[in-house]
């Protein structure tokens, strides 16, 4: 293990047991204040496993730090939800951008603003990783310049550790934009819910829009009421039109009018027509936004379409084919092509000769309970929805239906947490009284509390 290890480099580093088997991702790291002007202690890393899971890993039981990974000595964790301590700090979470005063290296002269940007621990004598370095960038006060950025050691910087009003948003910011919608929700749902919200505000409006679709109905409205209307909007225009319809239905109904006049009158359509049909049906579930083409299109150009990164993989997994306009609603309904059929098939060929045909369409009033056991029986993970005149308005997809079939506060960690930890009580205990079991294994490249 290296002697020196800057700590905002570590995050979504996979983490991995002795067998080379991964058991989840860095996610923070934690550190003890100490008395008088000692440099913070570095006591663990937070984890985050399968299910969302964050636990806690003592800084002892890891043996390497470097680029690609964090290496631990056991296999065997402590998988009680991690939570922060009275006298504790996260690094991401608590310490980065916040704005300090940096103190003259001679001790004469002005002091310097900047903001933190990373932080750097050293193993002293005593086999402790304590913070000795702070990366930081001159703040300049101006929005059209961004400052150098400098090491500095940590007895030099003031205002690291004070109230929160001093902390930005721009390198947590820049972290969690590394990482995938739902990761970056999860890591949302960790902070306090100003800071929460502010760093939120501070998304583009598309990444934004991904996170808040991978958020619990409470936490989505909370994001939402605190933009202005205009950002607001803007958002909901990004969203899926089925994840914006669910957000919007949260609201009270006047403010579902302002924001959904203030969509663009192209992104709302879709949005108005799904917020009509009776919750729990095919309508109120469903994707607007199919793959739809025409039956004169060739399988080299389906194969294109479905290849488009902005595309689910459950709603690139079929081509449904109708008659023109290609936008729902839309002509009439043909039937729809699989993904591996059209991998089997010569790219000149037509897809009108390669639809299948013997699959009855959902109606819009179709129930969930239906709909699922279809879905199951057929082994589908997408079913077209047509209205009476047979042509195409939506599909309902697998995720559709898991979505509004597991509990609503299934995104909710604190939820799942608690109920997993109950589960643990039987397990055996640490020093502190916590569980300790085997981690769940999770595919390596072989894929709270203490």
């Amino acid at each position: 293990m290296g002697t020196k290890v800057y700590l905002a480099r570590l995050a979504a580093l996979p983490v991995f047991d002795p067998n080379g088997d991964r058991v989840g991702r860095v996610r923070d790291a934690v550190v003890r204040l100490r008395t008088t002007n000692r440099p913070p202690q570095v006591v663990g890393l937070v984890a985050e496993m399968a299910l969302r899971r964050r636990i806690f890993l003592p800084i002892g039981r890891v043996t390497s730090m470097d680029a690609d990974a964090v290496v631990l000595s056991t296999g065997t964790l402590n998988l009680r939800r991690f939570e922060k301590r009275p006298n504790e700090l996260l690094v991401l979470e608590d310490l980065l951008d916040r704005r300090v005063t940096i103190s003259p290296e001679s001790g004469d002269g002005p002091a310097s603003n900047a903001i933190v940007v990373d932080l750097g621990m050293e193993l002293n004598r005593n086999n402790e990783w304590l913070i000795t370095r702070v990366a930081v960038r001159q703040n300049t006060g101006r929005l059209t310049r961004r400052g150098h950025t400098y090491q500095v050691e940590y007895d030099r910087v003031k205002g690291l550790v004070g109230p929160t009003d001093t902390q930005g948003s721009a390198n947590l910011v820049a972290l969690l934009e590394q990482m995938r919608p739902a990761d970056m929700a999860n890591a949302l749902q960790d902070l306090p819910d100003e800071r929460r919200n502010e760093v939120a505000a501070a998304l583009s409006d598309r990444t934004l829009a991904d996170v808040l679709e991978e958020l619990p109905e409470h936490d989505q409205v909370e994001i939402l009421i605190r933009l202005d209307r205009e950002r607001a909007a803007d958002v909901l225009e990004r969203m899926d039109p089925d994840d914006a319809a669910d957000l919007l239905a949260e609201l009270p109904k006047a403010e579902q009018t302002i924001l959904l006049d203030l969509m663009e009158p192209e992104e709302a359509a879709p949005v108005r027509q799904l917020m009509s049909y009776t919750p729990g049906t095919a309508g109120s579930v469903m994707t607007s936004e199919p793959v739809i083409m025409p039956p004169d299109a060739t399988v080299a150009e389906a194969l294109a379409r479905i290849r488009e990164p902005e595309l689910s993989p459950v709603v690139a997994a079929q081509v449904f084919v109708a008659r023109a306009p290609s936008a729902t609603p839309s002509g009439k309904y043909l039937g729809m092509v699989h993904f591996q059929r059209l991998l089997r098939e010569p790219p000149a060929a037509i897809l009108g000769g390669l639809i299948e045909k013997d699959l009855d369409p959902l109606r819009p009033e179709t129930g969930l309970t239906e709909i699922t056991r279809r879905m199951a029986t057929y082994d589908m993970v997408a079913m077209p929805v047509v209205d009476s005149t047979y042509r195409l308005v939506g599909a309902v997809t697998v995720d559709d239906v898991l979505d509004h079939s597991l509990p609503r506060d299934w995104r909710d960690r604190d939820a799942s947490d608690d109920a997993a930890d109950d589960a643990a009580g039987d397990a055996l205990r640490d020093e502190d009284g916590y569980a300790l079991e085997p981690a769940p294994i999770m595919p390596g490249p072989n894929g709270g509390s203490r």
